[in-house]
């Protein structure tokens, strides 16, 4: 049962780092170095200083979808990669030139539709049997039952096909889904509010007069602003990218690693089988949008912000923000949940954890799920910032891994960390050297810390 009690302090820097003779040299040899920099030239100092933070932000939010993964099942998936490619060119299928030749395919490809679409029913249909259909199979006759499931998953992935059919009208498609979302959501504030406010009686018809047509009128409002306004397509395709991506995580989780997990109990097998997928979807990303780099469509704060001579977009501002805010999420979800409880377990032994009653397949998913969002996420904000290309996720992956590496791989603390780390050093590094050896300078780093700290600087406990 101690898994059950996992500890949830900050990490702090273990006495083997604090104790090593190594120490001392490296952080005299980094004060000096930065000092020299800064010597040099203050405003460039500066601006590599604003550059590091803002892909190290990037780093971090790519490493804390590997670490809540890599925490939880000790697996070192290649596909993740794969999902940050997927949710940067999701937003390009939805904004890029729609119905034109790119390469030898096209951005509106009616066989990715298809198959996109059956993927989200059948991840629904898995949601719906695990989640809705044990609660309900008591009161409700079992075909009645599944047949409703199979036809809300059908319909569901039909949406999902015909939005992707239809990329130019994005915002006119999702406008009733936003609309429902936000009225069931400010529904359930006023029902709340008003039931708190003055009892049950009383709170129950003020709701129904008053604040059931006002949540209405809110959802039917949101969804007409959000079909009548073209610039929201772009910020609608980043939701739909990172949900496409987390689907994908989801649906390879259950249709392969559940198998290979149970069947192959090797982490050899299930390397070999991530790294075919992650070949297999860049293969097929550079055949549909071809080899070539894409930008992205432009976000909003484009125009940079002078700052004391050196220059940082607002989009890049959002960026570290979005790093952060993710954080908080994972915090709040890992450490004040029994959902994390859960997760912390499995981590820490999961034959144990399925012993004391925790659903350990159903927990592993929604964290693959989780996972790839955020790499779906991860991939579109470098997307956004330096374009895309189908190899790009190889590389975010490798980025990820060195950054949780670095801060202390299997716990988000080192994630958001390690990533800040990364990316300065990165940027420093490249003072005197072409900016095209920064992935050499990253590997250096990473070796170095193989050599001497493999536990990172925020350890998991």
């Amino acid at each position: 049962m101690k898994i059950l009690n996992a500890d949830k302090r900050l990490p702090a820097l273990p006495r083997s780092i604090i104790g090593h003779p190594l120490v001392s040299i490296v952080v005299a040899g980094v004060i000096i170095y930065l000092a020299l920099l800064l010597g040099q030239s203050a405003d460039q100092f500066l601006q590599f200083s604003i550059n590091g933070i803002v892909i190290g932000a990037i780093y971090a939010i790519v490493a804390m979808g590997f670490n809540i993964v890599y925490g939880t099942v000790w697996f070192f998936d290649l596909s993740y990669g794969a999902m940050a490619t997927m949710g940067a060119y999701s937003v390009f299928y939805f904004t890029g030139r729609q119905i034109q030749t790119v390469g030898r395919g096209e951005i509106n490809n009616l066989y990715l539709d298809i198959f996109m679409g059956i993927l989200i029913a059948g991840v629904v249909a898995w949601v719906l049997y695990v989640w809705i259909y044990p609660e309900l199979r008591s009161r409700i006759n079992r075909i009645t039952l599944l047949a409703v499931g199979a036809l809300v998953a059908l319909a569901t992935g039909a949406y999902t096909g015909l939005i992707l059919a239809h990329p130019a009208d994005l915002n006119v498609f999702l406008s009733p889904t936003i609309g429902l979302l936000v009225a069931t959501a400010s529904g359930c504030v006023l029902y709340l509010g008003a039931l708190s406010g003055i009892g049950s009686g009383r709170g129950l018809i003020l709701f129904l007069v008053l604040g059931l047509p006002g949540a209405l009128a809110l959802g039917g409002y949101s969804g007409w602003l959000v079909a009548d306004t073209l610039s929201t397509r772009l910020y609608l395709s980043w939701f739909m990218g990172a949900i496409l991506a987390g689907a994908s995580g989801l649906a390879i989780y259950r249709g392969v690693y559940f198998y290979l997990r149970r069947q192959a109990r090797s982490p050899l097998v299930m390397l070999v089988g991530s790294l075919g997928f992650l070949l297999s979807i860049t293969a097929f990303i550079a055949i549909i949008f071809s080899p070539d780099g894409r930008p992205l469509a432009q976000p909003f704060g484009t125009v940079p912000w002078s700052l004391a001579g050196a220059f940082i977009k607002p989009f890049q501002v959002l960026i570290i923000g979005i790093a952060f805010a993710i954080f908080g999420g994972l915090y709040l979800l890992l450490n004040k949940t029994s959902f994390g409880t859960a997760v912390r377990a499995i981590g820490d032994d999961e034959e144990v954890a399925r012993i004391v009653g925790i659903n350990t397949p159903v927990v592993i998913a929604v964290i693959f799920f989780l996972g790839a969002t955020i790499a779906g996420l991860g991939g579109i904000l470098l997307g956004e910032d330096i374009g895309i290309r189908p190899q790009m996720g190889l590389l975010l992956l490798l980025k990820g891994w060195i950054a949780s590496v670095v801060g202390g791989i299997g716990n988000i603390y080192g994630a958001l960390l390690g990533g800040f780390v990364l990316g300065m050093v990165e940027n420093y590094g490249v003072w005197y050297i072409p900016a095209q050896w920064k992935d050499a300078v990253a590997f250096v780093l990473l070796i170095f810390f193989l050599s001497f700290w493999p536990r990172g600087l925020l350890p998991r406990r």
